[in-house]
């Protein structure tokens, strides 16, 4: 096992802390919405009353830090190490909301969080180094290659069905359609605000990089795509379970990442086979925890003896069945 890079150290601080803050953001901005649900206008229903409550601003607040701190950790590390410990982020979300929100956790819930520590530590572990990049001109190359170029058309046109077509439809009974349009665009977001730190990380050391129009684009796509996300991301916090939409949220946009990070960046072309295998289980134990904390998310709730093992309501992954029942205009066919 090679040894980490002084850049890859730096970039797992930075992700880690990025975790922290943002697992955090996710109570925060659900307690808000509550309040804001319970006197007007819900997000999910096109309501904006969130944007005066108190509770939704801290939680955007600690969101950006956390955001900042992983928009840093990119210009350190490739996005095949960072994004993946987003993974942190859920056990600090799971563990706030049994606590804040009243989403038990159970024993087997911990069990989850300790495979997404274990997966993380494998991938840091096994993770690539950081390519050497001179200009923002080799990124810029890199993203009009055909194959990337393919990527964010196919990306596009798909979250534009999502939108224009799945959203009026089946946006409030099933999560994939929110959670989908946030993970994919999420994708790009992140190619995006790699090209965008590491400018600013070669400005800060003398080599002015915002004279490139190249770098003012990036910047607009990063703009445009959060935005996109946040207005999204609100609509299924407020209308699917946070236990649900945190791993699934989480499972979906790493893996789009990556993928787009290898058709960009091509970080896997200077390992070997042991070394992304290696990563590759390191993820697979990420996901696997990762449904575990979701498939025992009631199970806190439900056991009333002691010593009593109770089975978790079957909660539908992808659907509210809940709306579903009150809204037969909003199934799907059968």
């Amino acid at each position: 096992m090679d040894q980490m890079s002084p850049d890859n150290i730096t970039g797992v601080i930075l992700a880690v802390s990025s975790s922290i803050f943002i697992g955090s953001s996710f109570i925060v901005k659900k307690k808000g919405l509550k309040k804001a649900g319970a006197s007007g206008a819900r997000a999910g229903e096109g309501g904006y009353g969130y944007l005066k409550e108190p509770w939704w601003w801290a939680g955007m607040i600690t969101m950006i830090v956390g955001e900042v701190a992983n928009f840093a950790a990119y210009a350190f590390a490739p996005a095949i190490l960072v994004t993946p410990l987003g993974a942190l982020s859920i056990i600090f979300s799971a563990v706030l909301a049994h606590f804040i929100l009243q989403e038990k956790l159970h024993m087997f819930g911990i069990l989850g969080c300790v495979l997404c520590v274990v997966g993380s530590t494998t991938i840091v572990l096994h993770a690539p180094h950081e390519q050497k990049i001179e200009s923002v001109k080799q990124i810029w190359q890199l993203a009009i290659e055909p194959g990337f170029l393919v990527y964010s058309a196919v990306i596009v046109i798909v979250v534009a069905i999502l939108i224009f077509y799945y959203e009026p439809r089946y946006g409030k009974t099933h999560m994939i359609v929110y959670v989908g349009i946030c993970s994919l665009m999420g994708s790009l977001t992140v190619m995006s605000v790699k090209a965008v730190a590491i400018a600013i990380k070669l400005t800060f050391s003398g080599t002015n990089q915002f004279k490139y129009f190249n770098t003012w684009i990036f910047i607009l796509v990063v703009a445009f795509c959060c935005l996109l996300q946040i207005n999204y991301l609100n609509k299924a916090l407020d209308t699917f379970n946070t236990a649900v939409i945190s791993p699934v949220y989480y499972v979906m946009f790493t893996t789009f990442t990556i993928i787009a990070s290898m058709i960009m960046f091509k970080d896997w072309a200077s390992q070997s086979g042991l070394k992304i295998a290696t990563e590759l289980c390191g993820f697979v134990t990420i996901l696997s925890g990762t449904f575990l904390l979701h498939k025992t998310k009631d199970m806190g709730n439900s056991g009333s003896g002691r010593g009593s093992v109770s089975m978790p309501r079957d909660t539908p992954v992808f659907t509210n069945s809940g709306s579903a029942r009150s809204s037969t205009s909003d199934k799907l066919p059968s």
